[in-house]
Formats: structure tokens, C-alpha cells, sequence
């Protein structure tokens, strides 16, 4: 097919979503090292709306917003070997971080933060930035994979990994934390979910979550979580709340547990509690999404499991200020999608 001259894409104008507009954009070819990528589908999550309101640390001003986004090869430059025309493709996060740790260079590679991001109808991304997307999602389901999922899997799977028969705390009802649930228990753990709405916690449910605890009628949920496991506490914990939260996770989790830190949506001023974690040997670690090995790793896991993404409510393209607004309005359980492409 013949590739178009511009495009339109999304560029961030002011200081809220609200002031997004769509622009015209050329398109360039692929380097040699490129490919160009069709976007058909993006979703969105918190980091999102931090770029938009210019809160976010180290973004660039004037970008392309967007980290997460699925589509297909529709060019490749000539060095590019092992991906051709027509390959269902989703870019990493960080472009660069293809394995190991992250560094600063790599964090800078962050698209939709630091570089410009997928919100737009075609992108050129280097060929060892690229994960096949499974054959059974479609490419509103991949869309959610490269922050979201990639994040609870590095989480959960990571340098120490959940154990069948491990207890699981997942704080909210979120991206993130729905992608959790899921892989834990595809993992064999028995999950706790907490939410302030029980129609989002009878989603939990539906999913297999084994234990629910709505937050709002049960303030000291901590205690809760202790009850369920006997006392003993559970072995992980993803932490999207923050200060908020943290000293009820110090809590909740067992002698020589994990509390993976990667949000703060509670707020809050309090920070970790630094004798209490030392007496109970916990492990906190921050969660910096994950590698294009590691997309690959989770990709297999979701395949064997034939696990699908969580998408709440899609819209199109000329919608994305609505979407942002959705998802501001935490409304949303799991992932909140924008359709680019119209077929």
C-alpha cells in the first residue's frame, strides 16, 4: 500500500487533555533501522494524563502523547531483518529497553513522555523496539499490553516470582491492577482485591478474584487481608495508592514480603515507614514497566492462559479528549481504548 504523505496525530496545547488538538504531520520514510507502524488501536492509563497537564518529570513539551499502541507494519527500512509488511506489532514503552535493567538513557526513550508517543495514525520505531502481539487479541485488547500488563507481569514475574498457592493483594480495580489479578491468578495465587465499588469488585469476581474488600465499607482493610490469611499477611502486594496506602500494605504483607511500588492515585504525604520495614524484612521495589524480553515472556504466559485484556469502553480517535476525560473520572475498571483507524 501506498503510504500518505501526513498524517494527523495529537499534540499536547496547554495544560489539560482538554486542550488537545489534532494536527497535520508529515510522514517520513523508515530509516534503515525503522519500521513504520500502522496504529490501529491505543489505551490509555495515569501517566497519560500527567503528561497532559505537563506534571509528568522529564517530559518534553509540545508532544505526541501515548505510550501504548498496536497496529501493523505497514513499511520497513532496508537493514530491518526477521519483521515484514503486514506484521501485527505493538512498540515497547521505552523504546531502548530491549533486556536487563533500565537506565536513564533507556527512560528517555519513553514514548509519549519523553519522545513522541503513538497518539497519531502512523509511527516510525526502531525493529528492536517491536513484541508480536498475540493472534487471538485484537488491536484494542494489544493496546493495553506494553505499560499495564508489562508492569504487573515485571511486578509479579520479575527477579522474584510469585509461587502457585501465593497470596496476592491487588489495590484497586485499575489497568494495572486488573492485569494483576489476572496473571496472578493464571500464576495458581490466590488474589485479594480491594475497590470502593462492589459492582467493580463483582468484576474482580467474574475474573476469579477469590476475595474482595471494598475499602469504603471497610476502612481498616488491612486487618481484613490479615483474617483471610490467618494472620500470616500476604507474600505480594501491587501498590498503585501511594502514601496514602503504604503503611496499611507495611501491614497487610507477610515477614519478608514484597510490596511492588507503582502508583500514587491515593495521595497522601506519608512515606514508607522505615522501622516497621525493617522489622518485618519487607522488600519494596519500584516498578519502571519492563523490557522487550520481558513483553515477549508475558506474551507467552498470555497465550498458554489465553487471557484477555479487561477493555471498559472504546472510543474513537476524534473522541480522545472524551476518553481522557473517562479515564480521569475513575469510572473505568481495567483499560479505557481509543480506536484509531475506522475499520
Amino acid at each position: 500500500m501506498a503510504l500518505p504523505a501526513t498524517i494527523r496525530e495529537y499534540r499536547i496545547q496547554g495544560v489539560s487533555h482538554r486542550d488537545f488538538t489534532i494536527q497535520n504531520a508529515p510522514l517520513s520514510k523508515p530509516r534503515a533501522s525503522e519500521v513504520t507502524i500502522q496504529i490501529h488501536a491505543v489505551s490509555l492509563q495515569f501517566r497519560d494524563l500527567a503528561v497532559s497537564k505537563g506534571r509528568y518529570p522529564g517530559q518534553r513539551t509540545d508532544i505526541v502523547p501515548c505510550s501504548d499502541g498496536a497496529g501493523e507494519i505497514v513499511a520497513v527500512g532496508e537493514d530491518v531483518k526477521g519483521w515484514k509488511i503486514g506484521d501485527r506489532v505493538s512498540p515497547n514503552f521505552a523504546l531502548d529497553h530491549v533486556h536487563g535493567d533500565v537506565t536513564e538513557a533507556i527512560k528517555n526513550t519513553g514514548l509519549g513522555g519523553q519522545i513522541d508517543g503513538v497518539l497519531k495514525e502512523y509511527i516510525n520505531v526502531p525493529a528492536h523496539s517491536l513484541v508480536r502481539i498475540p493472534d487471538y487479541l485484537t488491536y484494542e485488547e494489544a493496546s493495553t499490553l506494553p505499560c499495564a500488563a508489562l508492569t504487573a507481569y515485571n511486578a509479579l514475574l520479575g527477579p522474584i516470582p510469585l509461587k502457585g498457592g501465593d497470596y496476592v493483594l491487588v489495590l484497586g480495580t485499575g489497568g494495572v491492577s486488573i492485569f494483576a489479578a489476572q496473571i496472578a491468578l493464571a500464576s495458581g495465587a490466590t488474589v485479594i482485591v480491594t475497590s470502593s465499588s462492589d459492582a467493580k469488585l463483582e468484576i474482580a469476581k467474574k475474573l476469579g478474584a477469590q476475595h474482595l474488600i471494598n475499602y469504603k465499607k471497610n476502612p481498616n482493610w488491612e486487618d481484613e487481608v490479615l483474617k483471610i490469611t490467618e494472620g500470616r499477611g500476604v507474600d505480594h502486594i501491587i501498590e498503585v495508592g501511594g502514601p496514602g496506602t503504604i503503611s496499611k500494605c507495611v501491614k497487610a504483607v507477610r515477614y519478608a514480603g514484597h510490596v511492588h511500588v507503582i502508583g500514587a492515585v491515593s495521595g497522601g504525604d506519608g512515606g514508607i515507614p522505615i522501622r516497621a520495614t525493617t522489622h518485618k524484612a519487607i522488600t519494596f521495589r519500584g516498578i519502571l514497566i519492563g523490557s522487550v524480553k520481558q513483553f515477549e515472556d508475558m506474551n507467552r504466559l498470555f497465550i498458554a492462559r489465553q487471557i484477555h485484556p479487561v477493555v471498559d469502553k472504546v472510543f474513537s480517535f476524534e473522541e480522545a479528549i472524551e476518553a481522557y476525560s473517562y479515564l480521569e473520572s475513575q469510572n473505568h475498571v481495567g483499560k479505557v481504548v481509543i480506536k484509531v483507524t475506522k475499520n
